[in-house]
């Protein structure tokens, strides 16, 4: 009988107790050399960093073309020698003293401050008003009327009512001052007014108000007390968003009024052209400057205010 081979020490056994054959080493690999094809894996933070650069780079072209004509208005009206494209500007104070040479320039922001502030205090109020009762109160068709006043004074614009609007402003003597453009304006503007108010109040609670008639409150003490400063920012808002239209109107200033005295800056603005008929690009860099000042001092001082927070200055 033969000898059984000896088994080998580093055999894992079988199933059965036999010893499991040893996997022979494979060829040694060099060190620094990858065993097979170099993973997609690696490729991923190029890629990523490829795109963050290139959308970094595209916001930068989207925000400078936006940024050119604010740049433009900037440096214009310093510059002695203005042109449409953005230069270092030739350093003068001239075409601010030749503005204010001018006898409506000054006067027309005036105009506009008083046709702006008259319209928003007057929207404000009477939207409201409104909201408050389209909210509070369950009339049928309440929405139904909401949305037909806001789709109407969609379609229905300034423009389409030119002609009934003039006749009536003539009738009621309202041609040529102040009132009937803010009049005029304010009406054009209630009904978006109405319906962005409305979702301020239905979203305020009634428990406050609940409580304070419970004390005896009467409803304009309510209104005033409880209401109003939780919806300051919705106020807010409404006022700023008709200050910036009535300011930046032109239509319905131009053919109400027939003073040049009562003109408002948007209006003037539009007289500023040489004896040739050539826009005098000067005075009209300088008083654009002049003009959207007020409103933006006002955006930000209702911004550092309000801050445009859609919350209420009742605190829970």
């Amino acid at each position: 009988m033969s000898p059984e081979p000896a088994a080998d020490p580093g055999a894992r056994p079988g199933p059965a107790g036999s010893p499991e054959p040893r996997t022979p080493p494979g060829p040694a690999v060099p060190v620094g050399h990858a065993p097979g094809p170099r993973s997609p894996v690696r490729h991923a933070p190029v890629r990523h960093a490829l795109g963050r650069i290139s959308s970094a780079v595209f916001l930068a072209l989207v925000a400078a073309f936006f940024a050119l004509p604010m740049l433009w208005l900037a440096s214009a009206p310093f510059d002695a020698h203005p042109s449409i494209t953005v230069s270092v500007p030739e350093f003068t104070l001239a075409n601010f003293r030749a503005i204010l040479d001018n006898p409506y320039a000054a006067g027309s922001i005036v105009n506009s401050v008083v046709q702006a502030g008259g319209a928003a205090v007057l929207v404000v109020v009477l939207a409201a008003l409104a909201a408050y009762a389209l909210s509070r109160v369950r009339v049928p068709g309440r929405d139904v009327l909401l949305y037909v006043l806001l789709l109407l004074s969609s379609v229905v614009t300034g423009t389409a009512a030119m002609v009934p609007i003039f006749e009536l402003a003539t009738r009621l003597g309202l041609v040529d001052t102040h009132l009937g453009v803010i009049l005029v304006v304010s009406g054009g503007l209630l009904p978006a007014a109405i319906f962005i108010l409305k979702d301020f109040m239905d979203a305020t609670p009634t428990s406050y108000e609940e409580s304070a008639r419970v004390f005896g409150a009467s409803p304009a003490q309510i209104l005033r007390h409880i209401v109003v400063p939780l919806v300051r920012p919705g106020l807010a808002t409404v006022a700023v968003w008709a200050v910036a239209s009535v300011w930046g109107g032109f239509l319905m200033q131009y053919i109400l009024l027939r003073d040049p005295d009562k003109s408002p800056s948007a209006v003037v603005l539009f007289t500023l052209y040489t004896e040739g008929g050539q826009p005098d690009l000067p005075l009209i860099s300088t008083f654009s400057l002049l003009y959207s000042l007020p409103v933006v001092l006002m955006y930000l001082f209702v911004s550092s205010r309000y801050g445009f927070r859609f919350h209420g200055g009742i605190k829970q």
